[in-house]
């Protein structure tokens, strides 16, 4: 039997999906107004949208490919440790925290969930987590993510917010605090 095991992961996939393909036939337009965020007037309401809105939009199919193989292989984990309204709470905090930082540092358009993707990959080294022990796992998890995000914000000019990924992880960590 097939049934919807992790109804805020999957809801996401879904509206993320419809979003690509819309904007996709708006010739980018959708991701524009909606679906991006970058600096734009603090007395614009779309301002406020895209704060969240970022999260849902892709560049393509790779780029929605990259980030929903993470998102759908340790989504499911996560939202059942600390439950769909933690998570959806978990993800718009990270998606604003990411949104404004960005528009205060950063004159470039952002867009897509990676730094959602880093949140839980932060956040999945909490699951098993013993009071007063730090997992090894996050431990490496720090080593291979985090280093390399730090040099490729400093050494690498492409276009990837690596500010971005480094601001999902701070906050997954932030919750696995939080929450343990």
């Amino acid at each position: 039997m097939v049934y919807y095991n992790s109804p805020v992961v999957l809801t996401f996939f879904f509206i993320c999906l419809g979003i690509l393909i819309i904007n996709t036939l708006s010739k980018g337009i959708l991701n524009m107004l909606l679906f991006s965020t970058y600096r734009a007037s603090i007395l614009s309401p779309l301002m406020y949208v895209r704060l969240i809105g970022h999260i849902f939009g892709h560049q393509g199919w790779t780029h929605f490919m990259s980030n929903f193989l993470t998102i759908l292989l340790i989504g499911p984990m996560i939202e059942e440790k600390y439950g769909s309204m933690n998570l959806i709470m978990m993800m718009g905090i990270t998606a604003v925290v990411i949104g404004l930082i960005h528009n205060i540092f950063s004159r470039n358009i952002l867009l897509g969930a990676s730094g959602i993707v880093y949140m839980m990959i932060a956040l999945s080294s909490f699951v098993n987590i013993e009071a007063g022990k730090i997992p090894i796992t996050l431990i490496l998890i720090f080593i291979f993510y985090l280093v390399n995000e730090i040099i490729g914000a400093f050494l690498k000019f492409d276009n990837v917010s690596h500010m971005g990924h480094l601001l999902g992880a701070v906050c997954g960590v932030a919750f696995g605090f939080y929450f343990s």
